[in-house]
């Protein structure tokens, strides 16, 4: 029911009310503070008024003059009620509405309402304008094979990629709203017969109990509804990717979409999940487990490498051959640092590089690493700063942590760098396996949506190593990951594909 003014409230349960049209302004007035940007439009007939209330910065004109002013003043016959109107409007999202919350909220989006002076209620027509870009290349992930588009912000797009990529009716997207006052759409996402219902569940319920005022998109959502947001190691990965997407679907998995977002958060999502790429899948399997393979090594190198050399120069200089010893002597004879210290400043002015190299305009921004890097690199040696050898083992580490498919995998790799070095500084290899306990330890205790982190590792499952961890022949991946517990298992018939290979 409408909100009456002082005097003129409705008891719960009774017959609806008619409103005059100078009622009904004063009230959306007052809750919509925009001033001009609310527009009313009367329109008379025969005695009749009919008023238009809607906010002209978030409609489209020429829908509402072709499809809702053009046919309500053309059809002179039609008898001006709800269900009349309703007839001759060729809008296909109409409601009749008359509570003026709904009604506000409404109008606030972009839709426009429709109301005959003295009947119990109006429609709320859909006219809103949307600004969005158009389907570009990725920017953050880029891919050598297999398609080049991203998402982007507008949530009616990403979803139409999506039906596009999986024409399965039972591919579900339900409703769900993000920010008690932004009150953002979103969509939950999964295939019904395939991904487990306790992770749908635990997607639905965590994000319906968020009390917040505002998500400013799906990398903050994956924040808010993660287990542990203290660790450095991200939980559910996002992605602007909608083939990677489309793969995690058919693999189980659940997907949230955020309208104004073109990242798009999904899981369970284990460690291993991160160093995945689509190009694994797009090439051939043995490429693919190479590239995977290197992947997962060049982080372990990225996190070990500039510790161990600490460790080494402090504490260990027993285990460096003589010839390399010498070289080493004389590279660090005119560094007043100790090599802790050392490390330290240079994985500072390499963090500093790419930072202001992500910041500035892209051309700019390339122009600063590499000459900035090669400036700095060179100064700082000529000046006695540091060593050409941790030069190089800086820059290996750096390239190492670049590898990593999901940035925000990589960061966390860059991050958890220093205090290693601290501790490769402070205890030499003692703090160096002391450092790398406590994150196995700390992995091992994560979780993603109530499974293991670690998952297929540990607990160790065979099966799923070949999706994850390795990349092996697509004709033994009969089965789905059993790490995200689908329904339908069974991709396809393992004993077809060999019987066909036999026949050929």
């Amino acid at each position: 029911m409408f909100k009456w003014l002082a005097g003129k409230k409705s008891t719960e349960g009774s017959k609806p009310h008619s409103l005059m049209i100078d009622e009904l302004k004063e009230q959306i007035k007052s809750q919509l503070n925009v001033g001009e940007d609310l527009t009313f439009r009367t329109i008379k007939r025969d005695g009749d008024k009919l008023v238009l209330s809607y906010m002209n910065s978030l409609i489209d004109t020429t829908t509402l003059d072709e499809f809702i002013i053009a046919p309500i003043q053309d059809n002179t016959h039609t008898e001006w009620t709800c269900e009349g109107i309703a007839q001759i409007l060729p809008i296909a999202n109409l409601s009749a509405q008359n509570q003026l919350d709904k009604v506000v909220e409404g109008i606030n989006v972009g839709k426009v309402y429709i109301y005959v002076e003295g009947q119990p209620y109006g429609i709320l027509g859909d006219v809103s304008k949307t600004v969005e870009r158009g389907v570009e290349k990725a920017e953050t992930e880029s891919l050598v094979y297999g398609p080049k588009i991203s998402f982007t912000e507008s949530l009616i797009g990403n979803m139409n990629i999506l039906r596009q990529n999986i024409k399965d009716i039972n591919l579900c997207m339900e409703d769900l709203t993000v920010g008690t006052r932004t009150k953002t759409k979103a969509k939950l996402v999964y295939i019904k017969d395939i991904a487990d219902e306790e992770n749908v569940n635990a997607f639905r319920e965590k994000i319906s109990q968020l009390e917040i005022d505002y998500v400013a998109g799906t990398t903050v959502l994956g924040q808010l509804i993660e287990n542990n947001s203290w660790t450095v190691f991200p939980q559910l990965v996002t992605t602007e990717l909608p083939d990677r997407v489309t793969i995690a679907l058919l693999h189980g998995k659940v997907v949230v979409l955020m309208d104004r977002s073109p990242d798009v958060l999904y899981g369970p999502s284990p460690f291993f999940t991160f160093f995945e790429s689509t190009e694994d899948v797009y090439m051939r399997w043995n490429m693919g487990l190479a590239l995977r393979l290197l992947r997962i090594f060049a982080a372990f190198l990225s996190v070990l490498l500039t510790p161990a050399y600490v460790a080494v120069l402090t504490y260990h200089y027993e285990v460096i051959p003589s010839p390399l010893l010498v070289s080493l002597g004389q590279s660090r004879a005119n560094v007043p640092f100790p090599p802790m210290f050392e490390a330290l400043l240079l994985e500072f002015f390499i963090e500093l590089l790419r930072e202001a190299g992500a910041r500035l305009p892209t051309k700019v921004g390339q122009t600063m690493g590499i000459v900035g890097g090669i400036v700095i690199g060179q100064a700082a040696v000529n000046a006695g700063f540091t060593s050409n050898i941790l030069i190089i083992i800086i820059a290996l580490s750096a390239l190492g942590s670049f590898t990593t498919p999901s940035y925000i995998m990589g960061t966390a790799i860059r991050i958890i760098r220093f205090p290693i070095i601290l501790l490769a500084g402070f205890w030499g290899g003692i703090g160096i396996m002391l450092a790398f306990c406590f994150f196995i330890i700390h992995l091992l205790k994560l979780d993603t949506l109530g499974g293991s982190y670690l998952s297929p590792v540990y607990p160790l499952r065979w099966k799923d190593l070949g999706y994850s961890f390795f990349r092996v022949p697509t004709q033994y991946l009969s089965e789905r990951p059993l790490t995200n517990h689908p329904i339908d298992a069974q991709r396809f018939s393992a004993q077809k594909v060999k019987k066909k290979d036999v026949d050929e």
